[in-house]
């Protein structure tokens, strides 16, 4: 049994779809996190469920290792083939299968990303809520449970999939849950694959949750004399349970890039983005009494984005942040973490982590998705001074047992891949080893994704 051997007869299986060419491995070894690149030893690109049956079955016979790809957006190595083995890049299975507008659901391949979905469902007056900022399969927000900036009001992956179809790692497909919006069948299977990252399965279908175009969205910055005041702002907010459908908390470093990147004047403070989604009266009675709050708290520079070139300008700007500090400081590499705590913990949790990395003498841009206590930092390092490479690890390990302290988690969002594996234990405590036998009993020979999200050889 051996990784050529499984190379071989995928080749044999999907014929010039299996690629062992440098620049596809190299393409498929990294993804948008700071480890070092591990390409596998060969990609193979299936055009249905049925193939990737077979190529399951060849690859567990073969102990091979197969590593599920969707389009590399993840954060914390998830797809990197740290054992070798095989990549099975989705992209030939991108298509919607099914629009039920009476239902509000849709079926969809895992490799269709966010935005050509909600392209598709432009006419039928339905969207697809999840918008965690990067173009993301739809697939690969399901394997790492993905949310975003609208997860306050909507929800994240976890709320919004219905049902999927599964292979296993010995090639049987399953199908958990159905279009019903509840069941109390058995084992919620559905929601066990939900965040799995490719390590129990590999997701060929998904039902999704649709909702309804707003008839009113109402967007709007704020800018606040200090993090403290935005903190405070959000926390009343949300516990007076104003149904913001987004509210994003962003430090003035991001600011300050944002404007520089964009030719936008925003204040260069800390500053909240917001976004109102309802009727016209319940979007105008929503905004109003945010203001109110914002106002109590200090707030100034009230900057309303009601049309819809203004609103895409100011969620550009917002999802841009990345690219922005990436032109801010060039030449250096970006170390980003995610946490997320209880919503009345989260000033503290921002504030000391703030601190933190001003001591440690780092610029650290900070952005959050603040309503539902989940924030982000990253450390732009100067890749030829190792020193502060280490000192960006050590404060994002920090930052995480911040968040356990807090009684939050290592990961609102990013998943656990390769970077958050050492926090586990702490978290789940025996959960974690419980994770381990359910990888066990599922994938006995380990080639599902091995390495990632739990331990067991």
């Amino acid at each position: 049994m051996s990784i050529e051997a499984a190379i071989d007869r995928i080749s044999a299986l999907i014929g010039d779809r299996l690629s062992t060419a440098k620049g596809i491995r190299d393409h498929h070894g990294e993804d948008a996190a700071y480890y070092t690149p591990t390409p596998p030893d060969a990609v193979a690109f299936p055009n249905d469920t049925a193939e990737v049956s077979e190529i399951m079955k060849i690859c567990n016979d073969e102990s091979c290792p197969i590593i599920p790809y969707g389009v590399g957006t993840s954060l914390e190595g998830h797809i990197q083939p740290i054992r070798g083995g095989v990549t099975l890049d989705m992209a030939n299975m991108n298509k919607v299968l099914a629009i039920h507008q009476e239902d509000m659901d849709a079926v969809v391949q895992p490799a269709i990303t966010r935005e050509a979905l909600n392209e598709d469902l432009r006419a039928t007056g339905l969207f697809f809520p999840v918008d965690p900022g990067a173009n993301a399969s739809i697939g690969g927000m399901t394997a790492t449970r993905a949310s975003g900036t609208t997860a306050v009001r909507y929800g994240t992956m976890r709320e919004n999939v219905l049902a999927l179809e599964v292979v296993l790692a010995d090639g049987r497909i399953i199908r958990t849950g159905t279009r019903a919006k509840k069941s109390s069948a058995g084992y919620d299977l559905t929601k066990l694959m939900i965040g799995s990252e490719g390590t129990l399965g590999v997701i060929t279908e998904i039902t999704v949750r649709l909702q309804g175009q707003p008839e009113s969205i109402t967007s709007a910055t704020c800018a606040f004399p200090s993090m403290e005041s935005a903190m405070n702002t959000v926390i009343q907010t949300i516990q007076m349970g104003v149904p913001m459908a987004r509210i994003e908390v962003i430090d003035p470093t991001t600011i300050r890039a944002v404007n520089a990147y964009k030719k936008m004047e925003l204040l260069e403070q800390p500053s909240l983005f917001v976004e109102f989604h309802g009727s016209e009266a319940g979007a105008h009675e929503q905004a109003e009494t945010f203001g109110m709050i914002a106002e109590e708290n200090g707030c100034e520079g009230f900057e309303w984005a009601k049309s819809l070139e203004d609103r895409n300008r100011l969620w550009t700007a917002r999802h841009h942040g990345y690219f922005a500090m990436m032109a801010a400081y060039p030449g250096t590499k970006p170390i980003t973490t995610d946490v997320c705590v209880p919503i009345s913990n989260l000033a503290e949790a921002v504030i000391e982590s703030m601190a933190e990395a001003k001591a440690r003498g780092f610029d650290a841009p900070l952005v959050g998705h603040a309503g539902d206590g989940n924030f982000h930092m990253t450390f732009m390092v100067d890749p030829d001074k190792p020193e502060e490479m280490v000192a960006a690890k050590e404060l994002a390990h920090e930052m995480n047992r911040r968040a356990l302290r807090f009684d939050g988690t290592c990961t609102g969002e990013h998943g656990v891949g390769i970077g958050k594996q050492k926090y586990m234990a702490e978290e789940h405590g025996e959960g974690w080893s419980v994770m381990a036998d359910i990888k066990r009993a599922l994938d006995p020979n380990n080639i599902l994704n091995p390495g990632k999200v739990v331990q067991i050889n």
